[in-house]
């Protein structure tokens, strides 16, 4: 198998690969292994869409237990024991510039000190005629327990998610089937539109107008489920919450 390893801190899973059958390469892998935490796994989809992925919990910067040490999350995958999942993810259009999220993409205010002002159609159907804030965006489940998350105050399951940020009309956030389409035109900008943990953006000025719908690919990741446990979660807690 052809593995390609992302990341930080490489020097703490180099030496754990040497015992299992793999061909460690620099491009067109069959599998990637990232090495780090969500944004290791979110910038790897980015640069090798569709191709499987990995992920595993960077130690040193991510307290994990016992049973999810990097020695034993690798041995469940060469024993073919870890679990398939398959994220949805979203496409983001301005005219013909497209960005594709895992977690979510959003349209923010460019200019910090002026808010935004923007029109909300969902399926064709008039939403919201003006709200004032500083942007709007979509999140899918799995991005739901990041910004979104940080937006609502909450997380779904199914479907997708509509967040409004501190909009100064009262606006429901809204969670919509999965097939749902949004198009948001600029009233009053400049913004951006941006996703997931991408250095790239798409400007709009007043008139532009962006769609957010469900995209027709999906990201492939093994032992998702896995990534960071409970437990995980705790020492992680714990440690960054500690007195010094």
């Amino acid at each position: 198998m052809k593995v390609l390893l992302t990341g930080k801190n490489l020097h703490e899973i180099e030496p754990l690969l040497e015992s299992h059958q793999m061909e460690l390469v620099d491009n067109d892998p069959e599998l990637i292994i990232c090495h780090g935490g969500d944004g290791a796994l979110l910038g790897a989809e980015r640069d090798y869409p569709g191709v499987p992925k990995f992920p595993i919990r960077d130690s040193e910067t991510a307290p994990v237990c016992e049973r999810h040490s990097c020695a034993k999350r690798l041995e469940s995958l060469f024993s073919n024991q870890a679990k398939q999942t398959e994220l949805i993810k979203l496409t983001g259009t301005v005219r013909d510039k497209k960005l594709i999220s895992i977690n979510d993409i959003f349209l923010h205010n460019r200019e910090r000190v002026s808010a935004l002002r923007y029109r909300v159609w969902i399926d064709d159907e008039l939403y919201a005629r003006e709200i004032v804030g500083d942007g709007v965006g979509m999140a899918t489940p799995h991005g739901s327990t990041a910004y979104y998350r940080s937006i609502t105050h909450s997380i779904f399951r199914v479907g997708l998610g509509l967040a409004f940020s501190n909009s100064t009309e009262v606006v429901n956030h809204l969670v919509l089937p999965d097939n749902s389409i949004i198009r948001i035109r600029i009233l009053r900008g400049p913004a951006i539109m941006v996703g997931d943990n991408s250095p790239q953006y798409i400007s709009l000025e007043e008139g532009d107008e962006a769609v957010i719908r469900k995209s027709p690919d999906k990201a492939i990741i093994l032992g998702l489920d896995d990534f960071m446990c409970r437990h995980c979660r705790q020492l992680r807690h714990k440690d960054k919450y500690k007195v010094l």
